[in-house]
């Protein structure tokens, strides 16, 4: 009688608790993490056009103390990865509206998880597509890289927050198909 107990308060996967019970924190660490990653953006982009530095010495927070970060594609592509990853996973715990802006976020990602693995593949390979003297993605080719990656966390950004948004204010139809407690309690 106890296990049936326990067994029936046990989420089926962590993946269900994870949108379950758990979703709400996951999803805070994840945004979080999202908010430190635009405050290395925001930090390069005032070292380019707000002090006048050169993209190369632009690193950004954390690059200014590890310089190599900044150049690893594959600490580049390592993000995109966790990003396009942690979208999936915490997809399942949004409804409704939210759930096809959280969608649209997750579509947006893949593309920019495109990106950073054909950037990884060249400089594994030390192979230049495009005639290149660099790892090129594909729209670096018509815009710099600096401003196309701030571009491409702006897009991603914008759906994931209007879906966090719509997530914590449901409508009735949304709270009821909810499987969290993320939503405010006085949401109509």
């Amino acid at each position: 009688m106890a296990s049936a107990t326990l067994s029936a308060r046990m989420p089926r996967s962590w993946v269900s608790a994870l949108n379950g019970r758990y979703h709400r924190a996951a999803l805070t660490a994840f945004m979080v993490v999202v908010l430190a990653h635009w405050a290395e953006h925001v930090a390069q982009a005032i070292e380019v056009w707000g002090l006048g530095w050169k993209v190369p010495q632009s690193r950004g927070l954390l690059g200014l103390a590890f310089p190599w970060l900044v150049k690893s594609e594959a600490m580049h592509y390592g993000y995109a990865l966790i990003m396009l990853v942690a979208l999936w996973l915490l997809r399942h715990g949004f409804t409704g509206r939210a759930r096809r802006w959280w969608n649209l976020a997750l579509g947006i990602q893949f593309w920019h998880h495109l990106e950073h693995l054909l950037l990884l593949a060249q400089a594994t390979a030390g192979v230049y597509f495009f005639g290149a003297k660099v790892p090129t993605s594909i729209l670096q080719q018509f815009f710099p890289r600096v401003e196309l990656h701030l571009f491409y966390n702006t897009i991603v950004t914008i759906p994931m927050v209007v879906a966090v948004l719509l997530h914590r204010r449901p409508n009735a139809t949304e709270r009821a198909e909810a499987s969290c407690s993320c939503a405010h309690a006085t949401a109509a």
